[in-house]
């Protein structure tokens, strides 16, 4: 009798449990394949996604180094990196970046050279007026130059310029051959230069007066 009383008993609590499962899973809203939150969020379309990405920009590897570093264990290698980044309308940047693995080091000069990204006055398809850039031991003499000239430079001078959008250029390196003298000096003459319109500002002249 005490074997068939214990026997109803769990009967009776496994119906109980059943139960109150069907009970809860009916009280619970139905989910998506990936749950409410993602189910109830608006997909994205991929042409925003792309419009959110920004125009395409210009990316030119100048010098790629192997360099290393003597420390207590030997000598570890690294990559240095030397980029610039240009949207071809008048934007351009240069970049550093080191790491142990040349695709990581040219991925950190790409990031370097976007936040340092100057806007240079294009006239038409050139340079308003002749300037040199300087930095350290580089030095580069910048001519503007009439339309179907190309542009007349060194690899690196030249990877500035494709970048930048200048189509009809003059240059000349008069001092240092190091490229990352070289792109310097170049980046410095390029946010040196101004247009007619600031010029005539800075005077407090009007731009048809000069």
């Amino acid at each position: 009798m005490a074997e068939q009383i214990n026997e109803q008993n769990t009967e009776q609590k496994t119906e109980q449990r059943t139960e109150q499962k069907s009970e809860q899973r009916a009280e619970r809203p139905e989910r998506g394949s990936r749950g409410d939150r993602r189910s109830d969020r608006p997909r994205r379309d991929r042409r925003d996604r792309d419009r959110d990405a920004g125009p395409e920009l210009i990316e030119k590897v100048v010098r790629l180094n192997r360099v290393a570093k003597t420390v207590k264990g030997g000598r570890t290698m690294r990559f240095s990196a030397l980029v610039v980044v240009g949207d071809g309308k008048g934007k351009v940047g240069c970049g550093m970046g080191k790491a142990a693995e040349v695709p990581d080091a040219i991925r950190k000069g790409i990031e370097d050279a976007k936040k340092n990204m100057i806007s240079v006055p294009l006239s038409e398809d050139t340079i308003p007026h002749e300037i040199t850039g300087v930095f350290g031991a580089g030095r580069v003499l910048i001519m503007p130059a009439k339309e179907g000239t190309g542009i007349i430079a060194g690899g690196s001078v030249r990877a500035v310029m494709e970048a930048a959008g200048i189509k009809n250029i003059r240059t000349k390196c008069l001092r240092s051959n190091n490229p990352t003298n070289v792109v310097r000096a170049t980046m410095q003459g390029l946010a040196s230069l101004k247009n007619a319109e600031e010029v005539a500002r800075l005077r407090g002249k009007d731009a048809k007066e000069l």
